[in-house]
C-alpha cells in the first residue's frame, strides 16, 4: 500500500471508528420521557446513564498505557469496538434500570479505551497533518452523537426504544471488520522491545498534566449536560420529542463542523502552535449561546445550539492538539492525552449528575445552565497560560532521561550552527586588508 493510499485508509477507519463513540449518550436523552417511566429512574438515576460512561472513559483512560503495552494498540481498539458492540446490543433486552445502567459502564469502558489509544497512534502516523488528523477524527465523534440524537427517534416511533437504542451495535460491528481489514493490510509498528528501559516518569506530579486535564473536564462538562438534559430542558418548555431531538442533533451538527476546521484554522497562526486565541473564540461563543438559553430559549433556538455546538466542537479538538504539542516525543504524547482524558471525563461525568440533582431540587434546569456559564468564565481566564514557550518548560520534568538528553543536545547544536552562521556572516562582512 502506497503512502498516499495507506493514509486515506487510516483517516477512512479512525473516522469510522469515531462516528460510534457518541451515539451511545446521544441516543438516551431523546427517549428520556419513555426511559423514565419504563425503567423507573428517577432524573437522578437517569443521569448516570450519561454520567456512567463518562466515567469509565475517565477511569479507563488511566489504564489505556499499560494495556497498549501489555497487547499493542491494534488489539487495545479492537477490544474497545467489542465492549461498545456488546453493550449495546444488551440494549435490546434493557427492560429494567439494572441493565440499562451496566450497559452503559461497559459501553463507557470500550470508548475509555479507542479515545486513550487513537490520538498517541494518530501522533506518530500524521505528525506533520496533526490539526488536520485530530479535527477530523473529532468532526466524527461530534457526527456520531448527531447521528444517535436524528435517528433514534425514528427507529423508537417504527420499533421499540429498546430496538433503538440496540441497533447502535450495527456500526460498530461494521467500524471493527474496518479496522481489522486495516491491521492486515497496514498494521500498526511495533515498538522496540528493552528489557532494562528505564521507567517513565509519572505525570500523577506534573502540574501541567493536571491544569491540562481539569480543562478538558470543564470542556467536556458542558457537553455532557447538554446532552443529557437540553432535549429535556426544551420538552419542559413545551417541544415534542422529535423537536427535542433535532435541536440536540442540529448542536452535534455545528460541533463537527467547527471540530474539523477550526484545528485547521489554528494551525495556519505560524510555526509558534499558539492556540490561545482560537480556544478564547470557542468559549465565547459557547458561552453566548448559555447565555441565550438562559435568558431567551424559545426566541432562537437555532442561533442558541449553533453557538454552543461551535464552541464545544472547536474546543474540544483544539485541547487534543494543544496536549498533544506538549510532548514531541511520541509515547510521552499518548501517555499524556490518556492522563488528560482520564482526569478530564471524570470531572465531566460530575456535571449531568449535578444538573440531575438540580433538577430534581428545583424543577428546571436554570441554574446548571448559569453554573457551566460561570465555568467559561474561569477557563477564558485558565486559556491565556497554554502559551507555546511553556510546553517544553512544563514538561521537562515527565520527559525520560534519554530524551531530555537529546533535547539538550538539539539546543546546544542549534546554538552552535547560529555561532556558525554569525561567525561566518562577520567573516564576509569584515574588509579584507
Amino acid at each position: 500500500m502506497n503512502s498516499r493510499a495507506s493514509s486515506l485508509a487510516w483517516l477512512a477507519v479512525i473516522v469510522a471508528i469515531g462516528l460510534n463513540l457518541r451515539p451511545l449518550l446521544t441516543s438516551v436523552s431523546p427517549l428520556m420521557s419513555v426511559i423514565l417511566p419504563a425503567t423507573g429512574l428517577s432524573f437522578r438515576g437517569a443521569s448516570l446513564l450519561t454520567g456512567l460512561p463518562v466515567v469509565a472513559m475517565g477511569v479507563c483512560a488511566f489504564g489505556a498505557s499499560a494495556l497498549s503495552r501489555s497487547i499493542g494498540n491494534a488489539r487495545g481498539v479492537a477490544i474497545g469496538l467489542v465492549a461498545i458492540i456488546g453493550a449495546c446490543a444488551a440494549r435490546i433486552v434493557a427492560g429494567n434500570a439494572a441493565v440499562f445502567i451496566a450497559s452503559a459502564a461497559v459501553a463507557g469502558t470500550g470508548v475509555a479505551i479507542i479515545q486513550a489509544l487513537l490520538p498517541g497512534v494518530m501522533k506518530t502516523r500524521f505528525a506533520m497533518r496533526l490539526p488536520f488528523a485530530m479535527g477530523l477524527y473529532s468532526a466524527s465523534l461530534m457526527a456520531g452523537g448527531g447521528l444517535g440524537a436524528s435517528i433514534t427517534p425514528g427507529v423508537a416511533a417504527h420499533a421499540s426504544w429498546q430496538a433503538a437504542l440496540a441497533c447502535w451495535a450495527l456500526p460498530a460491528l461494521l467500524a471493527l471488520a474496518a479496522w481489522l481489514a486495516l491491521m492486515r493490510a497496514d498494521p500498526l509498528p511495533h515498538a522496540p522491545a528493552t528489557r532494562h528501559a528505564a521507567p517513565s516518569p509519572s505525570l500523577m506530579r506534573n502540574r501541567r498534566a493536571w491544569v491540562l486535564g481539569i480543562f478538558f473536564g470543564l470542556v467536556n462538562g458542558g457537553y455532557t449536560s447538554l446532552v443529557a438534559w437540553m432535549p429535556a430542558y426544551y420538552q419542559q418548555l413545551g417541544r415534542d420529542v422529535t423537536q427535542s431531538g433535532a435541536l440536540l442533533a442540529m448542536l452535534t451538527v455545528f460541533q463537527a463542523i467547527s471540530a474539523l476546521f477550526l484545528p485547521m484554522a489554528a494551525s495556519r497562526v505560524g510555526r509558534t502552535r499558539d492556540r490561545r486565541a482560537w480556544i478564547a473564540a470557542g468559549l465565547c461563543a459557547q458561552l453566548a449561546g448559555f447565555a441565550l438559553l438562559l435568558c431567551a430559549p424559545l426566541a432562537a433556538p437555532g442561533v442558541t445550539v449553533a453557538l454552543l455546538g461551535a464552541g464545544l466542537g472547536g474546543v474540544f479538538a483544539l485541547t487534543l492538539v494543544l496536549t498533544l504539542d506538549h510532548a514531541d516525543d511520541p509515547a510521552l504524547a499518548a501517555r499524556l492525552v490518556a492522563f488528560v482524558q482520564g482526569v478530564g471525563f471524570v470531572i465531566a461525568a460530575v456535571a449531568p449528575v449535578v444538573a440531575g440533582i438540580v433538577r430534581d431540587a428545583t424543577g428546571g434546569f436554570t441554574m446548571s445552565w448559569a453554573l457551566l456559564a460561570a465555568s467559561l468564565v474561569a477557563m477564558i481566564a485558565l486559556s491565556t497560560a497554554f502559551g507555546p514557550r511553556s510546553y517544553a518548560r512544563a514538561m521537562r520534568a515527565a520527559q525520560p532521561p534519554s530524551a531530555r538528553d537529546d533535547t539538550r543536545s538539539s539546543r546546544r547544536e542549534c546554538r552552535s550552527s547560529a555561532r556558525r552562521d554569525t561567525d561566518g556572516d562577520s567573516a564576509r562582512r569584515s574588509p579584507r586588508p
